[in-house]
């Protein structure tokens, strides 16, 4: 039986799931986790840079260039915590999709504008909260 994530709907002529033309960052300590977002971003047609483990290698792609979007992981390698390069991220201008197992966001006055989503995430839910940044680009 298809599962509804494997043939999404589409709309005008374009499929729910296109996100060609996103250029994203990855920010993930898990392999496995990072691998299977990258792979799902790159063949619903988005650019993607990482997965970054740390923060030091997250600001080494970030030195290359801003991406449209950053996905990151609260809790990184290393015991390290992403909120502070989340802030950074806003401060440049860049939207920021946090995925996280954690509880203890409310404290986190870095992450505001931040959109948080509880792992483990749908595929359609990670997608619907991209695609809308595809509209913004190609109008703005």
């Amino acid at each position: 039986m298809a599962s509804s994530l494997e043939h999404p709907p589409t709309t005008a002529g374009r499929s729910s799931d296109d996100l060609t033309g996103l250029d994203v960052l990855l920010i993930e300590d898990s392999w496995d986790v990072g691998q299977a977002v990258k792979a799902l971003l790159e063949l619903c047609g988005a650019t993607v840079a990482g997965p970054a483990a740390t923060i030091a290698d997250a600001e080494v792609l970030l030195a290359c260039h801003l991406p449209d979007v950053a996905i990151v992981d609260l809790h990184l390698r290393g015991g390290e915590r992403s909120d502070s390069l989340i802030g950074r991220l806003r401060e440049q201008g860049v939207p920021t999709v946090m995925l996280s197992g954690s509880f203890e966001l409310a404290s986190l006055p870095s992450i505001e504008g931040a959109i948080i989503l509880e792992k483990p995430v749908s595929e359609a839910q990670l997608i619907a909260h991209l695609s809308p940044l595809i509209e913004k680009k190609t109008t703005g």
